[in-house]
Formats: C-alpha cells, structure tokens, sequence
C-alpha cells in the first residue's frame, strides 16, 4: 500500500496578467516558482511532524513534470481595477503528534491583511474544534486568536497571501497562494 504523508512544506505566492485567463495562470504559477510541476490539489491536512522548510530550499527538491501535492488557492478577474486575493492560512498544534490545518480563501475586495486573517482565522478554527478548545465563533479573529494562544494547545498560525487589482486595461489577472508538499 502507498503511504505518502509529507515530511516538509513550503509556501509560495504569484501573480500573473495576460490577455488568456490560463495564461494569466501560468505566469503566477512562474512567479510562484512551481510552474514546472504536476500539482495536485489536496484538502486541509497539516501532517503531524511536518517541517515547514523555505521555498529555497523545497523547490529544488523537486523535479520538472513530478506530481506534487498542495494546498492551493487562486482567484482570476478581468475586470479593471478589481481586488481579488488568494490565501493559505496554516494552524499548528503544540502537540507535535497531532495534525493541523491549512485552509484556501479566495475573496474579492479584501487587502491582504483582512485576507490573511481570514485565511488563517479558518485553518485555526478547525485546528480547534478538534483539540476541544472553546471559544465564541461570534467574536472577531483577534479576541479568539487569544484564547487560542493562552490554551496553549495551538502554538503556531500563519498565512501565505497574493493580492492584486485587476489590470486597467481589462487583461486577466490571477492571484495564487499555495502550501507545496514534499517528501
């Protein structure tokens, strides 16, 4: 039986504007620096003991035309001036045996900071409820990142985040942030 639970991850970001929206892919996946992969979109899993490594120092670990898993999230416009954002927020439990979570938001209008704690507000809501820590889903991200960090079972939670505004001239722009696997 195949067991691939990753042992390291890195985190990339791109943008791309062209004239075809696959294009305007393409060219945030060049900027991201993971164009040269297969990648294979995955759910929310952070595994348990995985190291998050530099993109530096992941990316060479990797060959041209390898299936890579990931985490990824992307957003396109061709609509001038629009905002749009992609991220990957990541929450990491204290308890090194225990899995985390990742989590993709996509939105439109938002900055990257409101994006960002988004993003990572999800990935450490969910890391949460599966350590049994209480809080109130009606308070703003900040009063329950508190709560989090004084239960002291959630001791990392971090975001990836792309934004841009849509090109003035109407050419597509895409937005990704991603969370790359490997072994």
């Amino acid at each position: 039986m195949y067991e691939m639970v990753p042992a390291r991850v890195f985190f990339t970001k791109g943008v791309g504007k062209h004239k075809e929206k696959l294009q305007s892919f393409e060219l945030a996946l060049r900027k991201a620096g993971i164009e040269k992969y297969n990648l294979v979109k995955v759910s929310s899993i952070f595994p348990p003991k995985c190291k998050i490594v530099t993109k530096n120092t992941g990316n060479p670990l990797i060959k041209p035309g390898q299936v890579v898993h990931c985490v990824l999230s992307d957003n396109s416009t061709n609509e001038p001036h629009r905002m749009i954002s992609a991220s990957v927020g990541l929450a990491v439990p204290a308890e090194t045996e225990h899995y985390g979570y990742l989590s993709e938001h996509h939105g439109f209008g938002e900055n990257e900071e409101k994006a960002g704690d988004y993003a990572e507000d999800l990935a450490a809501s969910m890391l949460a409820t599966t350590l049994g820590i209480e809080f109130d889903p009606e308070k703003n991200y900040d009063e329950r990142k508190q709560i989090y960090r004084m239960s002291g079972k959630i001791i990392k939670a971090r975001n990836i985040t792309q934004t841009a505004r849509g090109d003035k001239d109407g050419l597509w722009t895409t937005v990704l942030a991603a969370a790359v696997f490997l072994p």
